[in-house]
């Protein structure tokens, strides 16, 4: 859903509602990102610079700025600004980092991260849980949802010391974490509860109950 040429607030081919974006963002900005510690600058900037509605359905372009996950259908979701903000911030993404993506279906963080990085592979969940063939460690891998395990698929994907921040799923309590590679295993640290959109494609598998 990510469009290539999809219009900033500084592209003369923007829509005639720029001045109505341009006070929706600015609200984002103060009342959901900085009030929350949400302060980096390359993450202001990024937050500002890319239009949210352009990434949900036509029908909830006028919810895209508010503090709420979007439907985007088929279980797909465009997490809330403060998840997106907070993922960046944790990440500090470098200029020098190879980075993965798991998408979550909106293509938005991929558009906001692109730039932060040296180069980015974006995968679909399902694409996540295969193995790569061939290609180049990860130094970081950032998954746009709440997950209940980490696959050993995307595990490999990551650099020894390598880092992850994604969303983390635990008895039915979603929350911001980071982990780190360290002798082949992946440690999260849960770093705060925040309404994070649960990708199915990551839970565990249920056993059997009597």
């Amino acid at each position: 859903m990510t469009l290539l040429n999809s219009p900033t607030l500084d592209n003369p081919s923007a829509p005639e509602s720029a001045i109505g974006r341009r006070a929706m963002i600015a609200s984002m900005i103060d009342s959901q990102l900085r009030t929350c510690g949400v302060t980096a600058d390359a993450v202001i900037d990024r937050m500002r610079s890319v239009p949210r509605e352009d990434f949900v359905p036509a029908a909830a372009r006028h919810v895209a700025y508010t503090d709420r996950a979007v439907p985007l259908g088929d279980g797909k979701f465009l997490a809330a600004p403060l998840v997106h903000g907070m993922m960046l911030q944790e990440a500090a993404p470098r200029l020098e980092d190879s980075a993965v993506l798991v998408d979550g279906g909106s293509g938005y963080l991929a558009e906001l991260l692109r730039p932060l990085v040296g180069t980015l592979k974006v995968l679909t969940p399902e694409q996540a849980l295969t193995a790569a063939r061939g290609s180049a460690k990860a130094d970081l891998i950032i998954i746009d949802g709440a997950i209940e395990q980490m696959p050993d698929a995307l595990s490999k994907r990551l650099a020894g010391d390598g880092r992850v921040v994604c969303g983390l799923l635990q008895n039915g309590v979603t929350s911001l974490a980071r982990g780190r590679k360290s002798g082949g295993q992946i440690a999260f640290m849960p770093l705060s509860d925040l309404g994070i959109p649960r990708l199915p494609a990551f839970d565990k598998p249920k056993g059997w109950s009597f």
